[in-house]
C-alpha cells in the first residue's frame, strides 16, 4: 500500500480522480470523498498488483499513529514482573502480551530495578495478573512454597488460564518454557534478610538459580532457556 502524508479526523483523503475506492478502517464517505475518522496516515491499494490480478475493489483506510491496545487473554503468553508474594499468591504486573508490549512497560523500562505495584506505575496502565500456588507447576501442586518459586522483582514468563476476578488475570507457569527467566541475586545483610543485590543470576537447574560471582543458589522456579 502506498502511504500519505498524516491526516486528521474530518480531511477528505488525496486520491485520483474518480478512482472509485472503498472506504476501509478509519475512513467513511460523504458524497464522492473519503474523509478520515481518525489521527493516521492514509493508505490506499489501488498500485497493488494482487490486487489488480483479483478483481478486487480498492480500498482506503487510516491506520493510527500509537500501537494498538493489547488485552490478555486465556492462552496468551505474557511477561512480568512479580511485585508481591504471599504464602498464597504471587501478584504479577503484566508488561507484555504475546511479545507486544503493553501497560507500563510502553513508558518505562521492563527492568527488575525501578520496580512499581502492578497498577501504580505512572501512568496506571498494568494489567495485573496473579500466580496461585496451585498453578506454579504441574507435579507436587501441594508441597508449593511461593518464596522459594517467585521474589519481588523476578520477570517471569507465563500463561493466562482465565480473566480471573475483576482486578486479575489468573495466571499460570506450571511448564517447562515458563517461570522466572530474570532475577537478581538477593543481599542477605539487609534488615529484612532479603533484597536485590542487582547480579542478575543464572539458571542452574528448573529450581534453582546461582549468583556468578558469589556462587550462592536460590531457589526460583526456573523457566527452561531456550538455547537447551
Amino acid at each position: 500500500m502506498s502511504e500519505a502524508p498524516l491526516v486528521l479526523p474530518g480531511q477528505p483523503l488525496n486520491l485520483p480522480p474518480r478512482s472509485n475506492v472503498g472506504a476501509g478502517a478509519g475512513t467513511y464517505s460523504i458524497g464522492e470523498y473519503l474523509v478520515a475518522s481518525r489521527v493516521g496516515h492514509a493508505e490506499h491499494n489501488l498500485d497493488d498488483p494482487a490486487r489488480r490480478r483479483s478483481g478486487a475493489n480498492a480500498i482506503a483506510k487510516v491506520t493510527g499513529t500509537k500501537p494498538p491496545l493489547v488485552l490478555p487473554e486465556p492462552e496468551s503468553t505474557i511477561i512480568g514482573r512479580v511485585t508481591r508474594v504471599t504464602p498464597r499468591q504471587a501478584t504479577v504486573s503484566i508488561l507484555v502480551v504475546n511479545d507486544i508490549p503493553c501497560g507500563g512497560a510502553l513508558g518505562h523500562g521492563a527492568g527488575a530495578r525501578g520496580n512499581h505495584a502492578a497498577g501504580e506505575g505512572i501512568d496506571g496502565t498494568d494489567f495485573q495478573g496473579v500466580i496461585r500456588a496451585q498453578d506454579v507447576r504441574s507435579t507436587e501442586k501441594d508441597s508449593v512454597v511461593l518464596k522459594e518459586c517467585f521474589r519481588p522483582g523476578d520477570i517471569i514468563r507465563a500463561t493466562v488460564i482465565s480473566l480471573g476476578d475483576a482486578r486479575s488475570y489468573y495466571l499460570s507457569t506450571a511448564g517447562n518454557h515458563l517461570g522466572v527467566v530474570h532475577a537478581t541475586s538477593s543481599d542477605t545483610s539487609a534488615s529484612d534478610g532479603w533484597a536485590p543485590s542487582g547480579r542478575a543470576m543464572q539458571p542452574v537447574s528448573w529450581k534453582e538459580m546461582t549468583d556468578p560471582v558469589t556462587g550462592a543458589t536460590e531457589q526460583r522456579k526456573v523457566a527452561k532457556p531456550e538455547w537447551v
